[in-house]
């Protein structure tokens, strides 16, 4: 018996303390009501509390927290079903508000990300659901930022994870993509093959004009040196008549051209004999060798007739 009175008395006291002290930790604040009514929203700390009188009516996480928007089903601007479904990030600005504001702010939140998000993918074509993510998630944050404003609730940001269309678009899509892809392709080969054969005319071009630079700079270069080679002779025949000219006037120049002619002659002359089987003599050697050419004639003939003669006045003198 006195156990079982000494049992109860710790139980009422355990909770008399419980509910006389109360302890309020750094990330979050409790609603304190006194007799159902608000009295003071308690933040970290140690508090006391009348028991039977005040209580904890709600605790609020004040820390951001992140929302799972489930998936759902949306239609595009051209009719097309896909399933979208993202994160949203809240915090609690102000206890009081969203303990008696609204009763469950979290699903107060999923609903309203729901219905935008619903909103939003109905204003744009599928195609733009994959380039325009930002976009919609700036309006999204915008929408529900603005309804929950009363709840003491600010929506921090939202992102779209996935944005599904039905397998047979997903097929659709994959062979719209494979054909533009090859499409792709095909430009840029025939680009490529383009670039190649402005290449290699325009290297052809280049080549055929450094070409011909390098040929009109030779026949430019050989004809200055035939200039300079003529002018050269010109100048030293000029200067050889010059000095041949100042030699002549001067005492016995004339005689020294007339003995250079001569000479000039004779080596000539002695040529023209060598190659040529006709004997050329001056008047005077070739009157001499007909006088000796008759003499010779005149002997044989002689000769020839004058032994019997002999052998004649011989046999008569006998």
């Amino acid at each position: 018996m006195g156990w079982t009175i000494l049992l109860i008395l710790f139980v009422i006291l355990f909770f008399v303390v419980t509910r006389l002290f109360i302890i309020v930790e750094m990330r979050e604040e409790v609603i304190q009501e006194r007799l159902g009514k608000y009295k003071k929203t308690l933040t970290p700390g140690f508090h006391f509390m009348i028991p039977f009188v005040d209580r904890a009516a709600y605790r609020q996480e004040m820390r951001e927290q992140v929302i799972d928007v489930p998936s759902q089903t949306c239609i595009t601007k051209d009719n097309i079903e896909v399933s979208v479904d993202g994160l949203v990030y809240v915090k609690i600005m102000d206890a009081y508000r969203a303990s008696y504001g609204i009763s469950n702010y979290i699903a107060a939140a999923v609903n309203l990300a729901q219905t935008t998000m619903r909103s939003e993918i109905g204003k744009i074509t599928l195609d733009d659901t994959f380039s325009e993510r930002e976009k919609m998630n700036e309006n999204i944050v915008k929408e529900i930022d603005e309804a929950a404003d009363p709840w003491g609730i600010k929506v921090m940001r939202y992102e779209i994870k996935n944005i599904r269309p039905s397998n047979d678009i997903v097929d659709t899509m994959e062979k719209q993509m494979e054909a533009e892809r090859k499409k792709r392709a095909e430009i840029t080969n025939s680009e490529g093959f383009r670039e190649a054969r402005i290449n290699e005319s325009e290297g052809e071009q280049k080549s055929q004009i450094l070409i011909s630079e390098a040929q009109r700079q030779r026949r430019i270069n050989e004809a200055k040196g035939r200039a300079k080679e003529i002018e050269l002779v010109a100048t030293a025949t000029a200067n050889g008549i010059r000095r041949v000219a100042t030699a002549v006037a001067k005492p016995g120049g004339e005689l020294a051209v007339k003995t250079k002619l001569i000479e000039q002659y004779i080596d000539q002359f002695g040529k023209i004999v060598k190659k040529t089987n006709v004997s050329v003599l001056p008047t005077e050697t070739a009157n001499l060798k007909t006088f000796f050419e008759g003499v010779g004639t005149l002997q044989r003939h002689t000769k020839h007739n004058g032994a019997p003669s002999a052998q004649q006045n011989t046999q008569g003198g006998n």
